[in-house]
């Protein structure tokens, strides 16, 4: 069954939506390194419809001018391209098509489907929290730049059921970015103060 991987940049304070300003003065080769790691999972991109939009009309044209990542560009291009989106949508850019019906069945059909090799979702805020909520995804790949944003969309919206983590691996930049790949884990047994005495 194909993992479904959900790619961050994210603040110390959990804002997954990036400003340029605080985002780029992090960005080096070690986290370029980390996103073609994450993009070398996956033969799909599953896309919220604002990210499709911002990627559609950036990485076309920066194949087509042939610079420096004109290949990883050309990566992005060739992958097939799945559109979250309530809007039928007239698609220029090649490998790209809009999910029939409900989110969730569509994830779980790409999970099951033997083509498959792996679903990635690059940013797309909205479709991580729906498939979270949902169970759908294998792994939460995270950039965490240490930047307290104080605004911007968060990446876990409100809700009465946490969402237990295993940390699968960890790696610290000079930058100081930590790179965090988190799995869904078992909610550890139930605890109290009382339990916590003769530790601290």
């Amino acid at each position: 069954m194909a993992k479904v991987i959900s790619t961050l940049f994210i603040s110390a304070d959990g804002v997954a939506e990036i400003d340029p300003a605080w985002h780029f003065p992090y960005f080096d080769e070690n986290m370029g390194r980390a996103v073609t790691e994450d993009y070398e999972t996956a033969d799909t991109l599953l896309l919220g419809r604002e990210t499709y939009d911002s990627f559609a009309g950036a990485w076309p044209d920066r194949e087509a001018a042939g610079g420096e990542d004109a290949p990883f560009a050309k990566q992005i291009g060739d992958l097939r391209k799945v559109v979250a989106s309530r809007q039928n949508l007239e698609f220029t850019w090649r490998n790209s098509e809009l999910i029939s019906g409900d989110l969730t069945d569509a994830v779980r059909g790409l999970k099951a489907d033997p083509e498959t090799k792996g679903v990635l979702i690059p940013g797309s805020i909205s479709v991580v929290q729906q498939l979270l909520a949902a169970g759908l995804v294998d792994e939460l790949r995270l950039l965490i730049h240490p930047v307290a944003a104080r605004k911007g969309r968060r990446l876990f919206d409100d809700g009465d059921t946490a969402y237990h983590l295993k940390v699968v691996s960890t790696e610290a930049f000079p930058t100081g970015v930590i790179r965090v790949v988190y799995a869904p884990a078992e909610a550890p047994a139930p605890a109290g103060y009382e339990d916590t005495e003769g530790q601290v």
